[in-house]
């Protein structure tokens, strides 16, 4: 995240403010749908991992 650097003289302040329940609503619905996306994502492009003690080696 990058640095805001105030001018000389200049004070930045952020007042927070409540979100009403349709912003609460609408970054909850974004967020859930990011998780699901990357979770599809992630399971599509994961390489299958095999355990060393179920992989048997054949002696030549």
């Amino acid at each position: 995240m990058g640095l805001i650097r105030e001018p000389l003289g200049v004070d930045f302040t952020v007042d927070p403010r409540e979100l009403s329940t349709a912003e609460k609503n609408a970054i909850s619905e974004y967020i859930r749908n990011y998780k699901l996306k990357e979770a599809e994502q992630s399971a599509v492009t994961a390489p299958a991992r095999v355990s060393k003690a179920l992989v048997k080696t054949s002696e030549v």
